[in-house]
């Protein structure tokens, strides 16, 4: 739960629908990963394709999450798509960040993770199976043009923008409905 909500919040909460949405689009289903059919998709990719274990570090004596590889946000705009999804771990869920502060894309976050781990060895396998399952399983995710991927950027930033300033301007009108009636009640 959050401690403090922000109207930056409420923008990325619609951008990460609408890019939902998307991939429902392209999937030509719902995928909701909580129940029904979403969910056992999910739990195939997880037990099947990863073999019950976190796709960054191998790890599979603890509780997985789904991890969206191409960021499902404004950075990079992923889609909720089973192509998109692996199961990882609480601390591989952890997006490292560049020398830069940006974060890392997911192949350069499973190659600081196996960095750390002292399993740099293992990077290429690790990769050829994310890449397999997101190219050419089952769950392929869509290969967007530029076209499609520039739309996506430029109406997902529109709806953000439009959500915020939407915000700015509900606050304005409370503001002016508690001058007119609210504060003139109290005199």
């Amino acid at each position: 739960m959050a401690v403090y909500n922000t109207t930056s919040d409420s923008a990325n909460t619609a951008v990460r629908a609408l890019l939902t949405k998307i991939g429902e689009y392209y999937l030509k289903k719902s995928f909701n990963t909580g129940s029904g059919k979403g969910k056992k998709d999910w739990e195939k990719i997880r037990d099947i394709y990863f073999y019950g274990k976190c796709s960054y570090c191998e790890r599979g004596d603890l509780k997985l999450q789904v991890e969206h590889l191409i960021m499902f946000n404004r950075t990079e705009y992923g889609l909720h798509h089973p192509g998109n999804i692996a199961p990882v771990c609480n601390d591989c869920n952890k997006r490292r960040k560049s020398e830069n502060k940006n974060y890392l894309d997911w192949e350069g976050q499973l190659k600081q993770i196996c960095k750390e781990r002292n399993e740099l060895d293992l990077f290429h396998t690790r990769k050829k199976r994310i890449l397999y399952h997101m190219n050419e399983s089952e769950y392929k995710y869509p290969n967007l043009t530029d076209a499609e991927k520039h739309a996506i950027r430029v109406i997902a930033n529109s709806l953000y923008e439009n959500i915020k300033t939407e915000s700015e301007k509900s606050l304005n009108l409370y503001k002016e409905l508690d001058e007119a009636f609210v504060n003139n009640n109290k005199l």
